[in-house]
């Protein structure tokens, strides 16, 4: 039997998403220009998959703090923060991340995945239980993998079922962890977090959100979904990436509970794993401050999302109910799906394609990210471009007719 045999219906699974012509999961960015623009097969594309919310990726402050973190003290840590040691930087990061959520105790990772699988493995041991949001993002499952808690699903977005859930646990000991997100990253809707954190006082659990894709977007302040339903008090844990808003990669957890810090010598995700390169800690500070002190970016951003979202919604493409940074078209059927992303993409637009099993509902996806760095223009040319290419491949029934304000 040959090593990969295991893998025969995935290979061939890419091979036929690959006919198109490119390969949808490798494409190179052969020169990024700016935030919002890159060079593809030697065209210019528009980015409107990146993720890149605020557009600090070549933010000037951000840059430069990088470069000169890098010329002060090198390239990298080569190693774990257990064996090498932390840098300065590193507890610079942590205490600018705790005063920014108005926590006690911050801890830093190499990756926002990272994050999640050393946290939610090491939280809950054997007679505890981790109650999680079914359309939870992959790092989530893989480290409820990894843990020895009972795991146990709930109804996407659904306080009800989460609650019909933990009434079954009402008299099995041990802790109870509600795991959800801020914005999920597929569709990009909302946790009902009122409602959920109601749940969680209701039955003495404790609450993680990972504010991965709400943390810069939402909020008076940025903090994410929990401080925009004012429910901070309610949440033990936040877990977020430095990925998205803030430009760069990364992972962190923020909490008040007692005793955080044993997790430093208790998750081995963090424990073995070398840390973060004093260029990237540098810049994430940087960041932080960009974010705080230009609250227009949010602004901008959100007036980015209502020109992208309303757009699709007037020549007829299926949309998320919720409108968000994240704007997902939904595609009928998979060939469908990858023909338009390679119209678009050879048309000058990249999105990013999803598709089954990665996506809720085994619904094909068009994915698309709005930055605070868009242009109205390139919104009007990613929706009017969409809408030609739906239209020829029977994706919307009528012709476009895109309103503009």
């Amino acid at each position: 039997m040959s090593l990969f045999e295991r893998f025969n219906s995935l290979i061939q699974a890419h091979k036929a998403v690959s006919a198109c012509g490119t390969d949808p999961f490798a494409v190179q960015l052969e020169r990024v220009v700016s935030p919002t623009r890159a060079i593809v097969d030697g065209r210019p594309v528009i980015l409107a998959g990146t993720n890149n919310y605020l557009g600090l990726t070549f933010h000037p402050d951000c840059i430069e703090a990088a470069v000169e973190a890098a010329r002060s003290e090198g390239t990298g840590t080569t190693g774990s923060r257990i064996a090498n040691g932390s840098y300065a930087l590193h507890k610079k990061l942590e205490t600018k991340l705790a005063e920014f959520f108005g926590r006690r105790h911050a801890m830093v990772f190499s990756t926002g995945y990272q994050a999640n699988l050393g946290i939610i493995s090491t939280l809950a041991g054997p007679d505890d239980y981790l109650i999680i949001d079914s359309d939870s993002h992959a790092s989530i499952y893989d480290a409820i993998r990894l843990s020895s808690a009972t795991v146990i699903r709930f109804k996407h977005n659904d306080a009800a079922d989460l609650d019909k859930r933990l009434r079954r646990l009402t008299d099995q000991p041990g802790n109870k962890i509600i795991i959800v997100e801020g914005i999920y990253s597929m569709l990009g809707d909302q946790a009902p977090l009122k409602e959920i954190a109601k749940v969680k006082r209701e039955h003495g659990a404790y609450l993680l959100v990972d504010e991965a894709h709400s943390m810069g977007v939402v909020g008076d302040h940025g903090r994410g979904l929990a401080e925009q339903d004012g429910v901070e008090g309610d949440v033990d844990l936040v877990v977020g990436t430095f990925s998205k808003s803030l430009g760069a990669v990364g992972g962190f957890c923020v909490s008040d509970l007692d005793d955080f810090n044993v997790l430093r010598v208790a998750s081995r995700p963090y424990m073995f794993t070398a840390s973060l390169p004093p260029s990237v800690m540098a810049s994430v500070i940087a960041a932080l401050d960009v974010m705080q002190k230009e609250p227009g970016l949010r602004t901008r951003l959100w007036e980015n999302v209502d020109t992208l979202y309303d757009g699709l919604c007037l020549n007829g493409f299926t949309i998320g109910e919720q409108r968000g940074p994240v704007v997902a078209v939904h595609v009928p059927d998979q060939d469908s799906a990858v023909r338009t992303w390679y119209e678009l993409l050879q048309a000058g637009v990249y999105v990013n394609l999803a598709l089954p099993p990665a996506t809720p509902n085994g619904t094909p996806l068009l994915r698309c990210s709005v930055c605070a760095a868009h242009s109205r223009e390139e919104l009007e040319m990613i929706v009017d471009t969409l809408a030609d290419i739906g239209q020829r491949n029977g994706l919307i029934e009528v012709p476009a007719q895109a309103a503009r304000a």
